[in-house]
């Protein structure tokens, strides 16, 4: 194999990718091509290693004794940490016939101190580590917004009238669909252009008669792409001409719509403002539901750019609460608006629901508000029904306005408060545990808050409640064995080799922190606000603080990837991950992130003394 083949091949495997032109020269150079029988040791155990290992076909298993703590494929590499301390704490055997290029240890260390992003992945903390991958799979991943479609993107409806339409026809006609332009066509089947500033600065400052042609104010020329085109080739026709819109045609050269400069900036900035205005001016269910279509799309985008999980929660959480907002407003009697907090709870709650999985809402009602029990729970079955229809699916735990034990009156709901506290089982406590993240999502805010004022005063003197709250950790187990290799449940034979990234870490993570933060009587929902917080009170310090930042990040990222995955393959969302799905980088900093839940854990039983209750 060439050398430049050899540079080409480095060149894809993080962080050997940051190497300067002398770095990987040196590096290619230097590197021989070593086969390997099936269950051959490449690298023995308690051993001085001699090289870098980069797989360029088969598999490697890292044992301890018996153990499998890890699998190494194609593309991936082992193991720079046995060269560093010069001590192999494992065995490195094949399982089938494998090559691999081989760097010498001396060469590897050589060029690690010559370079300092290498140097810095290897010695870095965890949280710096997991940091700096979300900031590499950012620009990794930017190139996928060259290869966006012009069908992708925020292509307005085309509607076309006869060129001899009357001016006040014409403008009824753009208010009526809420488009910006309008399309005329004259007897020989020539197109125009007609935009909404063509009104303003040709009709109204020329006092144009409103009954005159409009084909009087239009322009013609106009410049068409194929919806299946780059959307980067549409901004750089764009530039080009001068223009402010295309005219978009399918295969089929119909014309199907129209992309215009501001529908072209949204995409490149994830459209979500301008969504987010769709949602705002929509008058019925019906605008809305096709606004609502957008958000997956927006997720997709975001997340193909390489955003930071922690933003795109952001972002979409935002516009879920603004769509059940909407929603909230036009169905709701007038009865019910200003004497009711609609709340959205657990992980919308939190603002750390990315995909629409399940409803987790309830109803609070001011004790004086007119409506008798039957209207408002009859309000209430239709509001249900609706969210189902526009994509929030009904929880399974029936935790849904739609159930009368999540839609009461104020004073019933100090009552069930109450009763959670004082109560002993599960379902006291996880109920508890949800309502604790909730937000208003609509109507009377203060009345959550004056409900968890009081949540905060009946558990205020009770440490025996926070020891039950806190318990539910020690029902889970982080999927981390003593050597750090990943601990499966082979019994759930759908999903053997797969972790459940949700109860082994994520779920520990969050009840954790949420114990915390309510023995602390903190209003935040959100689980790195809560965190930040709890670390001004010295609850965390510093260095851990980052380390849950982070782990939670990635492991939300992890979940979500996933998770579009499956989308994409037409499978149903669920919460496991096959690491052999993640690159040899994903699955160390997996490990770490296990690794920091873990600590979070033995803290808050610790803390807690879970091993008494």
């Amino acid at each position: 194999m060439s050398i430049q083949e050899q540079i080409n091949f480095l060149k894809t495997i993080y962080p050997f990718d940051q190497l300067n032109k002398t770095q990987i020269e040196e590096f290619s150079q230097n590197l021989d091509i070593m086969y390997f029988k099936k269950n051959q040791i490449i690298q023995e155990k308690d051993k001085n290693p001699e090289n870098l290992y980069l797989i360029m076909k088969g598999i490697v298993q890292e044992k301890n004794s018996e153990e499998v703590l890890s699998i190494y494929s194609i593309n991936e590499f082992f193991d720079p940490i046995s060269l560093i301390e010069n001590y192999s704490k494992n065995t490195f055997i094949t399982t089938e016939e494998t090559i691999c290029y081989a760097l010498p240890r001396k060469i590897f260390l050589k060029i690690l101190h010559e370079n300092h992003k290498m140097e810095s992945y290897f010695f870095q903390s965890i949280s710096e580590k997991l940091n700096n991958n979300t900031l590499h799979e950012k620009n990794k991943e930017l190139a996928n917004m060259m290869i966006a479609k012009v069908k992708d993107a925020n292509v307005h409806k085309a509607i076309i009238v006869p060129f001899k339409t009357t001016i006040y026809e014409a403008a009824k006609t753009i208010k009526e669909h809420r488009v910006p332009t309008l399309l005329l066509k004259d007897e020989k089947d020539e197109i125009y252009i007609v935009t909404d500033s063509d009104f303003r600065q040709k009709v109204i400052l020329n006092r144009m008669d409103f009954d005159d042609c409009v084909g009087k104010i239009s322009s013609t020329g106009l410049i068409y792409i194929n919806e299946n085109d780059f959307l980067f080739d549409a901004q750089l026709i764009m530039s080009k001409h001068g223009l402010k819109r295309l005219v978009v045609k399918n295969n089929s050269n119909e014309i199907v719509g129209i992309i215009d400069q501001i529908s072209l900036s949204s995409f490149f900035a994830t459209h979500t403002f301008s969504v987010s205005n769709e949602i705002d001016k929509a008058q019925t269910l019906e605008e809305l539901k096709n606004t609502s279509k957008s958000f997956l799309k927006i997720i997709k985008s975001l997340n193909a750019k390489g955003v930071k999980i922690a933003f795109i929660t952001k972002l979409v959480n935002q516009l879920n609460k603004k769509l059940i907002d909407k929603i909230f407003e036009l169905l709701a009697p007038k009865e019910l608006l200003g004497k009711s907090a609609l709340i959205v709870m657990g992980s919308e709650g939190r603002a750390e629901q990315i995909l629409k999985t399940d409803q987790d809402n309830a109803l609070i009602i001011s004790d004086d508000c007119s409506l008798n029990d039957e209207q408002i729970h009859d309000f209430a079955r239709k509001f249900t029904e609706i969210l189902v229809e526009f994509g929030f699916p009904r929880c399974e735990g029936n935790i849904m306005v739609s159930n009368p034990y999540w839609c009461r009156r104020f004073s019933d709901f100090k009552e069930l408060i109450y009763s959670w506290v004082m109560g002993k089982t599960g379902d006291d406590f996880m109920n508890l545990a949800i309502f604790y993240d909730a937000i208003c999502a609509s109507g009377d805010r203060t009345l959550l808050t004056s409900l968890k004022e009081y949540l905060f005063k009946v558990g205020s003197n009770s440490q025996s409640f926070y020891m039950n709250f806190a318990k539910i950790i020690t029902s889970f187990d982080v999927p981390l064995g003593f050597f750090d290799g990943f601990v499966f449940n082979n019994e759930n034979k759908k999903h053997k080799n797969e972790i459940d990234i949700k109860r082994g870490g994520i779920f520990i993570l969050v009840q954790s922190i949420r114990t915390l933060s309510l023995e602390n009587k903190l209003f935040r929902t959100n689980t790195i606000k809560r965190i930040k917080e709890l670390n001004k009170l010295n609850i965390i310090d510093d260095e851990f603080s980052k380390e849950l930042e982070e782990a939670f990040n990635f492991l939300a990222s992890v979940k979500l990837k996933s998770n579009l995955q499956n989308l994409d393959a037409g499978k149903e969302i669920n919460n496991y991950v096959n690491p052999e799905d993640l690159n040899t980088m994903e699955k160390d900093l997996l490990k770490d992130s296990f690794k920091i839940v873990n600590k979070l854990k033995k803290k808050l039983e610790y803390h807690y003394k879970l091993s008494y209750v």
